[in-house]
């Protein structure tokens, strides 16, 4: 009995993983570092997370929970409530219409797609601030947050790898 009892407990932490993986990300990039203009253009550490975990675990990290990251992304960064977590249920859905794609193509093409992603995703977001707003927000750095994004994507899938070969193996 007390096998099974931690076999489905070792089962849900390791089902857990990607989710809890992409929250602490999140929390992480909203440390602050003293820098100059680092807020403004901070990387996007929870949509790599996002994109990574919906090409290679959609079934750990559904649509409903990338929303709900969104959600607590947005209450605890300031935004506009609904506009982060709206970004990631877009990728999730883009990425879960294209995943065959994605899972036979190389790492190069995987950080290309996120290139295309992470463009969609600054654009998508840079325009529903403007509209709260009422008024058209600079671009340059909503630009530079996607490029810093792209550029750090390796890195940071080099961990999620590390993460889904330790945990996660089927």
């Amino acid at each position: 009995m007390t096998g099974s009892f931690w076999t489905r407990v070792d089962a849900a932490g390791r089902n857990v993983a990607p989710f809890a993986v992409t929250a602490m990300l999140i929390l992480v990039a909203m440390v602050p570092l003293y820098l100059p203009g680092y807020g403004a253009v901070a990387p996007g550490l929870g949509l790599m997370a996002v994109y990574y975990w919906t090409i290679h675990r959609p079934d750990l990290l559904r649509p409903a929970f990338s929303f709900g990251l969104g959600v607590m992304q947005d209450l605890l960064g300031g935004t506009p409530l609904g506009s982060t977590a709206l970004v990631y249920v877009l990728v999730c859905w883009l990425i879960l219409t294209r995943r065959r794609f994605f899972l036979s193509t190389g790492f190069t093409m995987l950080w290309v797609g996120f290139g295309l992603v992470v463009l969609g995703a600054a654009a998508v977001s840079w325009v529903s601030h403007s509209i709260l707003q009422v008024a058209l927000l600079p671009v340059a750095p909503v630009l530079v947050q996607a490029l810093l994004t792209a550029a750090l994507f390796p890195l940071f899938a080099w961990l999620f790898i590390k993460v889904h070969r330790a945990f996660l193996q089927v």
